[in-house]
C-alpha cells in the first residue's frame, strides 16, 4: 500500500498567506494517493457494470439452453469443459472473482480517500490556522473567537467529510451511470429510453432541493457559530459569571441560543427529509415502466429473458448512483458552505502587513518617536489625535492620564499591533514599517496588566520568548523577576504544570513569571501596561523591585494609573481627551500645576496638603 501523504507535506498556501484558495490546490499534493483511488474507482465501476452477466448467463445460456458467443464458448471451453455443468461453473466463480475484485478495489478507493481526506483537513488546518495567527488585532477586533474556532473545525470537518464520501462516490456513480447507460444503449435503445424517462425529472428534483439544502446549511453553521461563541466566551469570563452569581442568566442564554440552532437544524432536516422520498416515488415510476414495457418485449420474442434481468438489475444499480447523488446534496451543500466560510477568512487582508520593501531589523537602541500620530479604532472616534514626543534610548518615560483617553493605543503602536491612520512612529529614526513585524517585535518585551500564562509547565512558560533557553538561564531570569523561591516551593518546582490562564497562581506571582519571560528576552525595548494593578503590597513590593533590575538600561514605556509608581522616571507623558497636553518629569509637571497636578492631587490629598504647605 502507497501512503496517501507525502514524506514533507506542505500547507497549499505556504507561498502566501492569504488570496483565493482553489480544491485543487489541496487536492495536488496527494495526487499519487488519488491516482490509486481512481484506478480503483475504475475497478469498483467494472464490477458493477458486469456484476449482472454471470446471471444472465445461467438464465439464457443454461436454463434456456441458448448458445455463449463463440469468443466466450471457446473460453469456457478451455477452462470448464463442454458440458452444462462447465457453464454453471464458469459463472460461479465469475461470481466469485466479481466480488473479490469489488471488494479489493472498494478497500483501496476507500483506504486512499480517508487518507487523502485526513492529509487535506490538516493542510486546510494549517492553512487556516497560520493565516488566522497573521491577522492583525483591528481584525480580531471585528470577530468572534468562536465564529473562527467554528471555521478551523467544523466547517473542515465538511470539507473533510466531502472528500472522504463525496467526491470519488460521485466519480464511481457517474461512471457507472455512463457505462450501464452505453451497455443499454448497445442492445436495445427503446428499451434504455424507457429506462431513462424519468431522469430529467429527477435531476431537475435534486437540482431544486440541492439551492434550498445550501442555504439551511449556511443558517445552521451561523447558529453554530454563536453557540459556540456563547460557551467560549462564558468559559473564558466564568470567574465573572461565578462572582455575579449569574449562572442561572447564563443557562437560560444558552438554551435560548441551544434552541434557536435545534429549529434552524430541523427546518433544514425538513428539507432534506423531502428529496429522499421524492426521488424514491420517481424511481419507482421509472421501474415501473421498465418492467411494463421489458415483459412486453419478452413476451413477444424481442428481448430474452436474461438481458430483461440485466437491465431491471442495471435499473436498480442505475437508480442506486441516483439515490446517492440526491444524497450526497447534504453533504455536498455542507462543504460548500465550509468551503465558502473558510475562504472569506483566508480573504481577508491584515490591515497590519509587512510591506513588500521591509527588511530585518538590526539590533535596536530604543530611542522611539511618535510624529504627529492620528489613530482611531473607527472611522468617526478618534482615539488619538496628533501626537508628537521622543523617548531617548535607555530612558523610562510614562504615558499617564484618565481611563479611555488612548494611554493603551500608544504602547501597542510602538510593536504595530496597529498602524496609525496618519503620521509615523519611528525607532532609531527609521519609520517602523520598513522592518518586518517578526524581527521589530523580537526586540520587545511586554509586562501587561493582564498577565496570561499557558497551561505548562513554569519553565515553559518563562522561555516562550526563547523557546532554546538553558536551565540556567531560565533560573537566572526568574531570579531577577523575584520568583525562583516561591516557583521552588512548588510540588515539582520549574516542571510544575500551571493551569489554563495561570490560575492557579496568585496575581503578584503571575506577574513575577511574566517579568521572568521579558527578562530572559533580553531586548532593547520593554512596554509595561500597569503591570503592580490589583497587586497587594507584598506583591507590588516584589514586583516593583524586579522591575527596576528589568527597566535597567532598556528604553522602558510604562503605563501607569497610580502615580506614585512613576515620580523617578525620566520623562512622563500626559494624554487627555486623545491629546498630548503635558509632558516632563514628576517636579515639572507637579509644578506647571496643570493636568497631571489635578491627577496627582485626587490620588495622593495628603501628600499634596504637605507640598502646598
Amino acid at each position: 500500500m502507497v501512503d496517501a501523504m507525502p514524506e514533507n507535506s506542505t500547507t497549499p498556501s505556504s507561498s502566501k498567506s492569504s488570496g483565493k484558495l482553489r480544491i485543487a490546490q489541496l487536492i495536488r499534493p496527494h495526487w499519487k494517493a488519488l491516482t490509486i483511488a481512481l484506478l480503483a474507482v475504475l475497478g469498483v465501476t467494472l464490477t458493477d457494470i458486469i456484476e449482472p452477466w454471470p446471471i444472465k448467463i445461467v438464465v439464457d445460456n443454461l436454463l434456456q439452453s441458448k448458445k455463449l458467443p463463440v469468443w466466450l464458448g471457446g473460453f469456457v471451453s478451455g477452462l470448464f469443459g463442454h458440458d452444462k455443468l462447465a457453464i454453471l461453473n464458469f459463472a460461479v466463480a465469475a461470481v466469485a472473482v466479481i466480488a473479490v475484485l469489488g471488494a479489493v478495489s472498494d478497500y483501496v478507493e476507500t483506504y486512499m480517500t480517508n487518507s487523502v481526506s485526513q492529509w487535506v483537513a490538516h493542510d486546510l488546518r494549517r492553512t487556516l490556522y497560520s493565516h488566522i495567527q497573521r491577522l492583525s488585532l483591528t481584525e480580531y477586533d471585528k470577530t468572534r473567537t468562536g465564529d473562527l474556532i467554528s471555521r478551523v473545525t467544523s466547517d473542515i470537518d465538511a470539507i473533510q467529510d466531502f472528500i472522504n464520501s463525496a467526491l470519488l462516490g460521485i466519480m464511481i456513480s457517474g461512471f457507472t451511470l455512463l457505462g450501464m447507460i452505453g451497455v443499454m444503449l448497445y442492445f436495445n435503445w427503446r428499451f434504455t429510453l424507457i429506462a431513462l424517462s424519468v431522469t430529467p425529472g429527477l435531476f431537475l428534483v435534486v437540482f431544486y432541493f440541492t439551492r434550498r439544502i445550501k442555504k439551511s446549511s449556511r443558517a445552521v453553521r451561523k447558529k453554530e457559530s454563536e453557540l459556540l461563541s456563547i460557551v467560549e466566551e462564558v468559559l473564558t469570563s466564568i470567574r465573572v459569571v461565578k462572582a455575579f452569581a449569574r449562572e442561572d442568566y447564563e443557562e437560560r442564554r444558552f438554551a435560548s441560543q441551544s434552541r434557536d440552532n435545534v429549529e434552524t437544524a430541523l427546518q433544514a432536516r425538513s428539507i432534506k427529509a423531502k428529496l429522499s422520498p421524492v426521488v424514491e416515488v420517481i424511481v419507482a415510476l421509472g421501474t415501473c415502466l421498465v418492467l411494463w414495457y421489458g415483459a412486453r418485449l419478452v413476451l413477444a420474442g424481442q428481448l430474452s429473458t436474461g438481458l430483461l434481468i440485466v437491465f431491471l438489475m442495471y435499473l436498480g444499480k442505475m437508480y442506486k448512483p441516483m439515490r446517492d447523488l440526491s444524497k450526497m446534496t447534504d453533504t455536498v451543500s455542507k462543504a460548500t458552505v465550509g468551503y465558502e466560510r473558510i475562504q472569506e477568512v483566508l480573504e481577508i487582508e491584515s490591515r497590519v502587513r509587512d510591506l513588500p520593501s521591509a527588511r530585518k531589523a538590526p539590533r535596536l537602541k530604543g530611542q522611539i518617536e511618535f510624529e504627529h500620530v492620528s489613530f482611531s479604532y473607527d472611522e468617526n472616534n478618534p482615539v488619538l489625535k496628533d501626537i508628537s514626543f521622543k523617548i531617548e534610548p535607555g530612558q523610562v518615560a510614562a504615558v499617564v492620564g484618565p481611563s479611555g483617553t488612548g494611554k493603551t493605543t500608544i504602547i501597542s503602536l510602538i510593536p504595530r499591533f496597529y498602524d496609525p491612520r496618519t503620521g509615523q512612529v519611528r525607532i532609531d529614526g527609521k519609520d517602523i514599517r520598513q522592518f518586518t513585524m517578526k524581527s521589530l517585535r523580537e526586540q520587545i518585551s511586554f509586562v501587561l496588566q493582564d498577565t496570561l500564562l499557558f497551561r505548562a509547565p513554569i519553565w515553559e512558560n518563562i522561555a516562550y520568548g526563547k523557546p532554546d533557553a538553558s536551565r540556567a538561564e531560565i533560573i537566572q531570569a526568574a531570579q531577577v523577576a523575584n520568583a525562583h523561591e516561591f516557583i521552588e516551593k512548588m510540588p515539582e518546582g520549574y516542571d510544575t504544570m500551571l493551569g489554563e490562564r495561570g490560575v492557579t497562581l496568585s496575581g503578584g506571582q503571575r506577574q513575577r513569571i511574566a517579568i521572568a519571560r521579558a527578562v530572559i528576552r533580553d531586548t532593547p525595548i520593554l512596554v509595561l501596561d500597569e503591570p503592580t494593578s490589583g497587586l497587594d503590597a507584598a506583591s507590588e513590593d516584589a514586583v516593583i523591585e524586579a522591575l527596576e533590575r528589568l527597566m535597567k538600561n532598556r528604553t522602558t514605556v510604562l503605563i501607569a494609573h497610580h502615580l506614585g509608581t512613576i515620580r523617578h522616571a525620566d520623562i512622563i507623558f500626559v494624554v487627555n481627551d486623545s491629546e498630548l497636553v503635558e509632558q516632563g518629569t514628576h517636579e515639572a509637571l507637579l509644578a506647571k500645576n496643570g493636568v497631571y497636578a489635578e491627577l496627582y492631587r485626587l490620588q495622593t490629598p495628603e501628600e499634596a496638603k504637605i507640598t502646598a504647605a
